[in-house]
C-alpha cells in the first residue's frame, strides 16, 4: 500500500463506500489515523475495534496484507464469515495463508481505483454500511487504546510516546526497533501521512532503529526523524551514533529505558510465572551499564535523562531544538508496563484482552462474545472448560 503510495486512493475508495479500515503495522500511515473510520491496528497488539470488525466482517477487502500469523491469531479460526478479496502484486502471497475468494494480482494503486469503478458504476451507497459503521465506531469508542498509569511518580512508557508524538507532529518521521516500545510506537502516535512510521516488521530486527532512521534522515533532511529505540536494541547498533557524528545526520534518538528486554519480560511476566531469564539489562535499575547520556557524550551528541512525568515534554522540545547534532534522551521508565490488548499466541482473535485476564464486555443483545471465557492461563483453553479449572465450580 504504502510503497504503491495508493493512499490518495485509498481515501477515495472509503469516502465513497463509508467501509471501515484497519491498517496493519506495516501500513501505518496509510490512511489517517485522525479519520472517523480508522479502527486501528489490527493484529497480536491490535485496538479491539480494529481484531473484532475483522473477526465478526462478512467481507475483508486485503490490500497488499498478506495475512500473518500476528494479525489473524489461530488461523482457523479468523474471520470465519468473511469473503476474501485479496489484492497483491506478489502473486506468491495470494491465498498463501487464507484462500482468497476474490484474488487479484497487480499494483495496489491501479487496484483500488479499478475498485473504484466498479462500486461506483454498481451504484454502491455509504447508506448500505451504516449499520455496520454505527456498530464499529461503537467499539472503537467503547474499547479505546490506552493505560493506566501506577500511583506515584513512575514515568509510564506509553506517555513518554503520546507526548513524543503530539509534540514531534504528524510531519515528522518515527523508527522504531523491535519489542514493547515499537508496539507502543505503533499504538500511541498519530499517523497521518504514509512515509512516517518505518520498522522491521515480521523480520523482528532488533537494532533496526537507528542505522533506519539515519537512512531517512539522509533521504529527507528537512524532516525530524526519531529513533525510537529499547535500552536493549539501542546496544546494538549505537555504534552508528559516530557515523551520524561524522557524516552530518542530526537524528534524535528516544530510549525507552526499562532496564529489560521488555517483550520477553512481559511473556515471562505472563506465561512463565515471572521466572526472569536474561531480561535484567541493569541499564537503569540499580546501576547504569551502561550510562546512555556518558555513551552519548563519547560520540559527540548531546545526551540528556529524563526520569519523572513532569520534566517529559521540556526534555523533548529541548531535544526538538537541537538540529546540528544527534540527541540522545535516556527515559527511565517503569519496567513493569505492559502492552495490552493482547492476543496470545496461536489463541482465536475472539480471546483478545484489554488487560491481564480482562476481556471486553459485550452487549447480549449485539454479540455473543459475552458467552465466551477468559484464558487467565493463556494456553487457548477457556475458564471453566478445564478439567480441574476452579472457575468452572463457582470458586473465583
Amino acid at each position: 500500500m504504502i510503497r504503491a503510495r495508493a493512499h490518495e486512493e485509498l481515501l477515495a475508495f472509503v469516502e465513497a463506500t463509508g467501509i471501515p479500515v484497519v491498517t496493519t503495522l506495516m501500513a501505518r500511515g496509510a490512511f489517517p489515523d485522525s479519520h472517523d473510520l480508522h479502527l486501528g491496528m489490527p493484529g497480536m497488539h491490535g485496538s479491539v475495534a480494529a481484531v473484532t470488525a475483522l473477526q465478526k466482517s462478512d467481507l475483508i477487502v486485503a490490500l497488499g496484507a498478506r495475512f500473518d500469523d500476528r494479525v489473524t491469531g489461530d488461523l482457523k479460526s479468523f474471520a470465519p464469515e468473511a469473503k476474501i478479496v485479496h489484492a497483491d502484486i506478489d502473486p506468491a502471497e495470494i491465498s498463501k495463508n487464507r484462500t482468497a475468494d476474490v484474488p487479484i494480482v497487480g499494483d495496489c494503486k491501479a487496484t483500488i481505483a479499478d475498485l473504484l469503478e466498479a462500486v461506483t458504476s454498481a451504484g454502491v451507497q455509504r447508506a448500505a454500511y451504516q449499520a455496520w459503521r454505527e456498530t464499529t465506531l461503537g467499539w472503537k469508542a467503547t474499547f479505546p487504546v490506552g493505560y493506566t498509569a501506577p500511583e506515584g511518580d513512575a514515568l509510564m512508557p506509553q506517555y513518554v510516546i503520546e507526548r513524543l508524538g503530539a509534540i514531534a507532529g504528524p510531519e515528522a518521521v518515527y523508527v522504531p526497533g523491535v519489542g514493547q516500545h515499537q508496539m507502543w510506537t505503533a499504538q500511541f502516535i498519530q499517523y497521518e501521512r504514509p512515509m512516517s512510521f518505518a520498522n522491521s516488521g515480521g523480520l523482528g530486527t532488533m537494532g533496526y532503529a537507528v542505522p533506519a532512521a539515519m537512512g531517512a534522515k539522509v533521504a529527507d533532511p528537512d524532516r525530524v526523524v526519531w529513533a525510537i529505540d529499547g535500552d536493549g536494541c539501542f546496544q546494538m547498533t549505537n555504534q552508528e551514533l559516530a557515523t551520524c557524528v561524522i557524516n552530518n545526520i542530526p537524528i534524535k534518538v528516544a530510549i525507552i529505558n526499562n532496564s529489560s528486554l521488555g517483550m520477553v519480560r512481559q511473556w515471562q511476566t505472563l506465561f512463565y510465572n515471572e521466572r526472569y531469564s536474561n531480561t535484567d539489562l541493569h541499564t537503569s535499575v540499580g546501576s547504569r551499564v551502561p550510562d546512555f547520556v556518558k555513551l552519548a557524550d563519547a560520540y559527540g551528541c548531546v545526551g540528556l535523562r529524563c526520569e519523572r512525568p513532569e520534566d517529559v515534554d521540556a526534555t523533548i522540545r529541548k531535544a526538538m531544538e537541537i538540529n546540528d547534532v544527534p540527541v540522545v534522551i535516556d527515559f527511565v521508565v517503569e519496567r513493569d508496563a505492559m502492552v495490552w490488548p493482547m492476543v496470545a499466541a496461536g489463541v482465536s482473535n475472539d480471546l483478545i484482552q484489554i488487560a491481564k485476564d480482562t476481556a471486553p464486555q459485550w452487549d447480549r443483545e449485539e454479540d455473543d462474545a459475552s458467552e465466551q471465557g477468559l484464558d487467565p492461563d493463556h494456553d487457548g483453553i477457556p475458564s471453566g472448560q478445564h478439567s480441574s479449572d476452579p472457575h468452572s465450580s463457582g470458586q473465583h
